[in-house]
């Protein structure tokens, strides 16, 4: 991971996922709806839907939208259902690509996914072909504007949560754990005081692709259109953006 800015992305698509505000918070919706419909609505006891809950308050979703979701879960008996499926595939200079999609109608979100890769310069590749080249781990991110700590004290307080590597730049600390960790890792910072800029679970690549300019245009294509898709809940790539 070292070397990998996440939070550098994360900026970089800040101001498109403002304009998308809307379609955001209907996909959020659908997450929440799932996991209180599963789990239960109490986060406290639920830690999927404390993991969307904190997807939400990170996109600055509105508690009445948050609450109906939940509403809609707990009071709706049988309901809605939606399966989470991964898609696997491949960008320009071949860099991998992750789709992670929530939908109730699997024909339509795989052949909207298949154009999405086909016909903007990328392939769809088979279950198992990319998913490899990619960890799962918990991400924080902590802005260190107004922070009064440095890298020694934060890397301290980091090992003590029990993450598993801090990566400091003028702007952030990012830190990253072990998926099953991720939990009491964000909890133990949070007792200290920490803000969060960012806190998910998060796939991590292996090894970032290095792409041209021209090459980045197009794999940003590729992510923008299937981000429009109102079953893809997350793009994950191996390039360094």
């Amino acid at each position: 991971m070292a070397g990998h800015s996440k939070w550098n992305n994360i900026k970089g698509r800040k101001g498109a996922q403002d304009a998308k505000r809307g379609k955001i918070f209907q996909k959020l919706s659908r997450e929440i709806y799932m996991a209180a419909k599963s789990g239960g609505p109490d986060p406290s006891s639920n830690p999927s839907l404390r993991l969307v809950l904190d997807k939400a308050k990170t996109a600055n979703m509105p508690n009445d939208n948050v609450q109906r979701a939940i509403k809609k879960a707990t009071t709706s008996g049988e309901g809605e259902n939606y399966d989470e499926i991964i898609y696997e595939g491949y960008g320009p200079a071949g860099v991998a690509i992750l789709v992670h999609t929530l939908t109730d109608n699997r024909n339509r979100t795989s052949t909207n996914v298949r154009v999405a890769f086909n016909k903007n310069g990328g392939s769809l590749g088979e279950t198992g072909s990319v998913a490899y080249m990619f960890d799962r781990k918990g991400y924080i991110a902590i802005e260190r504007e107004g922070l009064d700590v440095d890298e020694d004290t934060m890397l301290m307080s980091v090992l003590e949560a029990g993450g598993e590597e801090l990566e400091a730049s003028e702007e952030v600390f990012e830190i990253y754990t072990e998926a099953s960790d991720f939990p009491d890792v964000r909890d133990a910072l949070e007792k200290e005081g920490y803000v969060f800029a960012q806190s998910e679970l998060t796939m991590v690549p292996q090894v970032v692709t290095e792409l041209s300019e021209k090459d980045l245009e197009t794999l940003q294509t590729i992510v923008d259109v299937l981000e429009e898709d109102d079953d893809v809940s997350e793009v994950y790539t191996s390039a360094n953006i």
